[in-house]
Formats: C-alpha cells, structure tokens, sequence
C-alpha cells in the first residue's frame, strides 16, 4: 500500500526549540526549506532562508555565532565544497549540526562527509516532510520508540459533546488496546473529566500551568491521577478563582514532556477560538472535531476545518465527528448533506441516546462500563483503533464452494 505525505508526516517527531540557518544555491532549494517553516512540527524552531551556499556559510559566521543547525547547499563542485566545509568548522560552535544538502547521489561523498564531522547529506529535491524528518533524525534517535501521539478534540459548536467524546475515546485507547494513555483536560474552568471518571484528584493541569518554573516530568507524574492500569488523567481545577487567559505558547513544555513519557496523549480542548487552543490543533498529530446536525454546527465546523487545512497542509484532514445525531422531533442537517458542505466524511455517527449518556455522566462511568459491547461502545473502540493507526483491514469476502459450479452452470446455460 502506498504511504501518503500526510500518514508519512504522522510518523515524524516534532524538532525541539532550535535555531536553523540555511544557505542555499538555487531558489528551488529556499523555497522548499521556506515551505516547511510553516509545519507544525517545525512550530518552535526559528529558520533563516540565504542565499550563497558554503561560501556564505564561512563568510557569515567568520565573527557571528552559529545556530544549533547549518544547512548549506552545494551543486557539483566536491572540492570546493570540502574546503569551504573546512573553513565553515574553524567556526562552529560546540553542539553545532551541520547538514549538506547536494543533488548528487554519491556513497563516496556521503562517507567523506560523515568522516568529517557532517551530521548529514541529503539528496534533493526533497519534500517538506521528507526535509523535515532528516533534520528531526538528527534531535530523535533514530530506531527509537516513537514520540507519544497528540489526539486534539474540539467541538464545532458549544454543548456538542466533545467532553464525553475525548474521555470515552481515552478509555477505549487505554482498556480496549491495553496502550497507556493521559487524557488532558484543557478546560480549566469548566472541565467535567473528573466529574466524568468519578475522580476529585487535590492537583491537576493548573499547577503544571502555574508554576511553569517547576515542570519537568517528576512534578507532571505527581499531577497525574490515576484511573485505570493504563489511564491517567490531569484533570482540570473546574473553579473560578482565577483568570484562564494564557499566552499561545503556555502548554508547550507540558505537552513535550507527556510526548516523551506516554504513548498516547488526548487532549480535551474547550470551544474557545484562542492563540493556545488554535496551536494546540495546528501541533496535534490527529485533529478530532465533534459537531451536531445543526446550521450553526456547520457554519463553525467548516471554517475550523478550512483554518486547519490551511495550517496543517501536510498533514490528513481532520476527523468529523457527528454527535448527538436522531432526536426525536428535532429538525436535522442529514449527515449526507453535513459532510457534502465540510468536504469530508464522518469518521463516526454517534446516534441520540440520552438514557445512556446522561446514565454514564450522573454515575461517573463511561460507555463501555454501562453498557459493554453495546453499538455505541464499539463505535468508540473503532475510532480508538482509527485514531491510533490500528484499524483493522477489511476481512475478505468468503470463498463460496459453490461458486465454480455455478459459473460453469453459467457458461453452459449461455
């Protein structure tokens, strides 16, 4: 099966917070290293496009100091290339990476570099994803577990059910495929995780937030409440004693740490248009909006869906979720026509069924505990395997014995 760009891109770690400074020699070169600046996976590095090649390289860092990482450019002259190289290492600081970028695809070059201190050589022309997955190669060991996966669910429209979506999809990622999972209530005022895991934990996302001084991953594991062998929660304070306004970059070291400690981190997103939420969305690995059959549902799904697809242009659409979908009485978009309108096909319909939910939310359970193996408990355990890449493939149609009989009762009969 052919890999797309975006379920390529799905497998490549985020870059740390480094700066980059890339000399090029001809414009199709800048203006691909251009073009992935606006990745989210290069969201916190800091990039600068010049022209010159290695000559430039040597020329600018003679009395500058040089960035965490150098890209230069080189056509076909090896020699020149190599003593410029030469020259460009009299400067560089300690911890420097430098990365050759040539067209030629040469063993003997690649090897000559290597030997001298050259992190890596690329061939172009390359991609965007391609480009960034060998500078990421670089800051992740390569072979390496994969870093923890982001799953961002935010709903189109307010009371459209995202809460109770994010928590059920947690527990299925976590109890159905047994994958240790923490479930981030980002809901700070509002939040109704713990209500909904019948959890009341002393601390949570608020003091990971507050004392940004503090946080590193044994203060994040301290916060961490526990539901399940495979599930934790950080739960939200849900009291009014303080002003949420945060800046976009507030949950940034938080999420790099639960990336490096836990397989599967979901983030329960509250329907507020912000800096941090629209960042949070940009930076997630897979994008899960939850709407209801309504108009104004739809006009707030597609414009968060066109933004997305704007700033997330190697990377799959996000996921749909219809919610809440058949009450009786209540006048409904069909789901034909919803997704026709979005451009994109629901990943789940989730039916009304308000004796089930509101049993789950006033016990503090979720589906699968009310009513296991039910319809709607095996709807979350397949967007779990969907969303975590596990989908099982279609079985095969069995082969009926019967079938060469009867196409030779065919040919004869024709």
């Amino acid at each position: 099966m052919t890999q797309t760009t975006a379920d390529a891109g799905a497998q490549v770690a985020p870059l740390p917070r480094i700066s980059i400074q890339a000399f090029c020699e001809t414009p199709e070169l800048a203006a691909a290293i251009q073009a992935a600046t606006s990745d989210r996976r290069m969201l916190k590095t800091q990039v600068k496009v010049k022209m010159g090649g290695a000559p430039a390289a040597v020329e600018a860092y003679r009395s500058s100091p040089t960035p965490n990482l150098v890209v230069v450019e080189f056509s076909n002259d090896r020699d020149a290339l190599l003593e410029n190289l030469e020259s460009l290492s009299q400067s560089c600081d300690a911890g420097t990476k430098v990365v050759v970028a040539g067209r030629v695809n040469d063993i003997i070059l690649y090897r000559e570099l290597i030997s001298r201190g050259i992190s890596d050589y690329i061939v172009a022309p390359f991609g965007v994803v391609e480009f960034i997955r060998s500078i990421s190669n670089l800051y992740h060991a390569t072979g390496a577990a994969a870093v923890g996966r982001v799953l961002a669910v935010m709903a189109g429209k307010g009371g459209a059910g995202s809460s109770i979506i994010s928590h059920n999809l947690a527990w299925s990622i976590a109890h159905t495929l047994e994958s240790a999972t923490v479930l981030v209530d980002m809901d700070l005022a509002f939040g109704t995780a713990g209500l909904d895991f019948n959890q009341d934990p002393p601390q949570g996302i608020a003091e990971a937030v507050f004392a940004p001084d503090r946080l590193d991953a044994n203060l994040v594991d301290r916060l961490l409440s526990k539901c399940t062998d495979n599930l934790s929660l950080l739960a939200a304070p849900a009291v009014l004693e303080k002003n949420y306004d945060f800046d976009a970059t507030v949950f940034d070291n938080l999420i790099d740490i639960l990336r490096a400690t836990t397989p599967n981190i979901v983030l329960d997103l509250p329907h507020v248009w912000s800096g941090w939420t629209r960042r949070m969305l940009i930076g997630a690995d897979e994008v899960v909006i939850v709407a209801s059959p309504d108009l104004a549902s739809l006009r707030n799904t597609k414009n968060i869906f066109d933004n997305l697809r704007a700033a997330r242009v190697n990377d799959a659409t996000p996921r749909l979720i219809l919610n809440n979908v058949g009450m009786l009485k209540r006048p409904e978009i069909a789901v034909a026509d919803f997704a026709k309108a979005i451009e994109c096909e629901p990943s789940a319909v989730i039916g009304h069924d308000a004796k089930l939910f509101g049993t789950a939310a006033n016990n503090g359970q979720m589906i699968a505990e009310v009513e296991d193996g039910g319809k709607t408990a095996e709807t979350f355990n397949d967007l779990a395997r969907l969303l975590t890449g596990r989908a099982a493939a279609a079985p095969k149609a069995k082969k009926n014995l019967l079938d060469p009989l009867l196409a030779r009762f065919a040919r004869k009969k024709a």
